[in-house]
Order: structure tokens, then sequence, then C-alpha cells
């Protein structure tokens, strides 16, 4: 958790391999508490500003396959950093809830461990590039390798996606290894099943921070 005095939101991040649902998920929570009273802010990393959103049309774009992993990893920090300080860190400020998909965790799962870079470069480069902040709570949506893929590719693959199902078995494996040395703020969720059971799952791992969610789902 932040160590900023200033701030009084809380701040969520959703992970995962592509096509775990997570977006999905996202959009479920903040109908959830924007019902029962919360302001929340719904964010993509990168993006959700101009220029974030500039360098996301990069990242992703297959044309841009020749790309090295420094490269990627710095335009990765770079967005993040005007996401975070433009929009993250006043949305918290004034008590917001801040709901974002993807953050910091992606970078080690898909970059230090997906692409291979230095571990401690990825990590410092993270601290860098997020301004020094952490998410209160970070929910992993799991799924099977061979699954997610086929989701994530139904309609067309993007830069990330070209690399196959062994790149995203490495991806998956990046991130129960965060699970698994920060188990009270990354929560690895069962992505199986259908919308409203996974999601009743996230809430359970976002019940000690949200006491509203403490009611059963209609």
């Amino acid at each position: 958790m932040s160590t900023d005095q200033a701030r009084t939101g809380v701040f969520i991040t959703l992970e995962g391999m592509d096509g775990c649902g997570k977006s999905t998920k996202g959009r479920m929570l903040n109908e959830e508490l924007t019902a029962k009273g919360r302001e929340v802010v719904m964010l993509r990393d990168p993006g959700s500003t101009a220029i974030s959103e500039r360098i996301r049309e990069i990242l992703l774009d297959p044309e841009a396959k020749d790309m090295v992993p420094d490269c990627e990893l710095l335009l990765f920090e770079a967005a993040r950093a005007q996401l975070t300080c433009e929009v993250i860190k006043p949305a918290l400020e004034r008590g917001a809830v801040v709901v974002c998909d993807r953050y910091t965790d992606s970078t080690f799962a898909y970059q230090a461990v997906g692409r291979r870079l230095d571990e401690q470069t990825v990590r410092q480069a993270n601290v860098f590039g997020s301004c020094g902040l952490t998410p209160d709570r970070t929910i992993v949506f799991d799924l099977e390798v061979d699954e997610s893929f086929e989701r994530a590719t139904r309609h067309g693959t993007d830069r990330m996606e070209l690399d196959g199902e062994s790149f995203q078995a490495r991806v998956r494996e990046g991130y129960l290894r965060l699970a698994a040395e920060d188990p009270a703020r990354v929560r690895v969720v069962n992505g199986h099943g259908e919308k409203i059971e996974v999601y009743a799952r996230m809430r359970e791992e976002l019940k000690d921070l949200f006491p509203e969610l403490m009611e059963e789902l209609a």
C-alpha cells in the first residue's frame, strides 16, 4: 500500500493473461460500487490519457513486430507514469476508488518472465513508471493457457499475442509467482465459469476493503 499520507481512496488492479475476463469483471465492480455510492474511476494501462493512448497504439500495433523488449518496457513505463500522475494519484487523493485494467504486475509477468528481461531491472523500472504507487489489492484471473489464448485471439491478434501460447505460459507463471511472493496484496481468482460466478469469487477477495460488498449478490 502507498505511504502517501494524502491518499484516501482505494486502488484496485485487475490482472491476468489476455482473454481472462478481467475487463468484464472490472465493469461489474464499477457498476456495483457506483450503485452503492462510491466514486469509481475505471482505467486501462497503458491508456486512459491522451498521451498514454498514443503509446498504447504503438505497443499493440502488429506492424511494430521489430520492437525490442527493452523499448517495449520503457514505453509501458512512460505510459504508466503519465497515467499515474495525471489521473490515478489525483483520484486517490480525493477519495475515489480506482479500478485499473493492468498495472505494474503485468509488466513483471510479460516483460520480466515472458520476455525474459532482467527481473531486477523490470522491478526498478516499475517503481519509476508507477511513481512509487502500489495497488491496495490486485486480482489475478487465472485460466489455463489454451483457453485464455483462444478467447484472446478469437477476433484477431495484437502484437502482444503474436508470440503464441508458450509466451503466454511464461506470463501465467509470472503472475503465479507474484501471488506467492505477496499474498496479502495479490489474490488469484479462478477464471472458469459463468461471469457472475467469477465475479462473486473476486468480491470475496475485496470485502475487507469495501464493507458494502459484505452484502450477498442479488
